[in-house]
């Protein structure tokens, strides 16, 4: 089992139509047919959504997200249409909706690796290889790759896993052409946030992002390059052989695989809520990539 501990029940908004709830985003149409995104302070872990929220994290994963798309704007265009909320929208959704257009989506999870980890370091010990791309002996946990690779994967349903797979699979599933333009846009974005998170003091080892046509033009929509969808490393401590600190859920991980938590993630039994601190501990690392990765203070 997995999924939702407490599945929500959306609001309603006059003039919005609810079309989806996700791990974190509410999805909307409004009456122009644009689409309204709402970021909740929902997190998720091991494949449940938890019952706990982590304060300010929809504003945070949407602020960076804004900010990300104004540095990234030169190489491919987004999906924002507009950052007003919506009339007779709650008051608190401001700072954590979007009103975007509503693109023909790619049914692909576009990643893009810089270092080895996660579930490329789980099949790279089995082949040497992920998604089918042969690295080089002698890498571990952490490791910078000799290039930043394009490694696709199936997108799944809430509570599910995605399922990492070779460019030539993607290419059946969207075609080549598709899969060719999705892996061009996918390097050309990382390497883009790559450099400007190390200028930062912070690795960006991977990050997946998600794109639409609007016509025959590809765009870059979702969220982007935020804790949420990327592992960002602390530069000054990456040491490869081990498992890295990072700036998203690793406290929240740790304590759900802690004796203190109770649970077993191998059972059938949704996990238990998150103890304050790690509430705390968790909203301060969100809200400490984004202040360093954009300059700016929170507050």
């Amino acid at each position: 089992m997995s999924g939702f501990v407490e599945k929500p029940e959306p609001l309603q908004v006059p003039g919005l139509v609810h079309l989806h709830t996700g791990k974190v985003r509410e999805l909307y149409r409004n009456e122009a047919g644009d689409l309204v995104m709402v970021a909740s302070d929902r997190i998720s872990a091991y494949d449940w959504v938890l019952p706990t929220e982590i304060p300010d994290k929809g504003r945070v994963l949407t602020r960076l997200s804004l900010w990300w798309f104004d540095q990234l704007a030169d190489l491919i265009p987004n999906h924002i249409v507009s950052t007003e909320l919506p009339p007779g929208a709650p008051a608190d959704w401001a700072g954590r909706t979007v009103v975007c257009k509503s693109l023909r989506m790619v049914p692909v999870e576009c990643v893009a690796r810089g270092y080895l980890t996660g579930s490329g370091l789980a099949e790279y010990d089995v082949s040497r290889t992920v998604c089918g791309l042969a690295l080089p002996e002698g890498l571990t946990d952490g490791s910078e790759l000799p290039a930043p690779i394009f490694t696709p994967a199936t997108k799944a349903e809430v509570g599910e896993h995605d399922e990492n797979v070779s460019f030539e699979e993607a290419a059946r599933q969207v075609g080549e052409e598709t899969a060719a333009e999705l892996r061009e846009a996918t390097l050309a974005v990382y390497a883009r946030g790559r450099d400007i998170a190390r200028e930062r003091g912070i690795i960006l080892a991977d990050t997946k992002f998600e794109f639409g046509y609007d016509g025959d033009t590809l765009v870059i929509g979702d969220e982007v390059l935020t804790p949420d969808s990327s592992r960002f490393w602390p530069a000054d401590q990456w040491q490869p052989g081990r498992a890295q600190p990072s700036y998203d859920k690793q406290f929240v991980r740790d304590w759900l695989t802690s004796a203190e938590s109770g649970w077993d993630r191998r059972s059938e039994q949704p996990p238990p809520p998150l103890p304050q601190q790690v509430v705390d501990r968790t909203r301060a690392k969100y809200v400490e990539a984004y202040e360093r990765l954009t300059g700016s203070s929170w507050a």
